[in-house]
């Protein structure tokens, strides 16, 4: 299954600007908020977590929240997700992959989720 999004970075900074903190708990844990370092980044983790919502095919809902996946770095720098084992089990997954890009002022995430028959 097959995920992406895109976002505007200047939304991204403009809603942090207004809610400061509280915006940035209702996406991100804490490891992803001291992992971001600014604000290209946390639109990049915004658009993962959307495009992972997409490639589970529900959407951000009562069935896939914003906090039911994590974003962190390999030892080689690249994004990963780790899914709490609830999602794990709902959507039989048994493998993903995640890439993050920004320019231009937007963030644009893509990922693709294996998933067992």
């Amino acid at each position: 299954m097959i995920g992406i999004d895109i976002v505007k970075i200047d939304r991204i900074s403009s809603t942090k600007a207004k809610f400061g903190d509280k915006f940035l708990s209702k996406f991100l844990c804490e490891e992803e908020i001291n992992l971001a370092k600014s604000d290209a980044s946390l639109a990049g983790f915004w658009a993962a977590k959307e495009a992972i919502s997409k490639a589970l095919g529900c959407g951000i809902s009562a069935e896939f929240g914003f906090l039911d996946a994590e974003i962190y770095k390999s030892q080689k720098g690249a994004p990963m997700i780790k899914f709490s084992k609830e999602i794990v089990d709902k959507f039989r997954i048994k493998s993903s992959s995640l890439s993050i890009t920004h320019d231009g002022g937007f963030a644009i995430a893509a990922v693709i989720i294996e998933t067992y028959s």
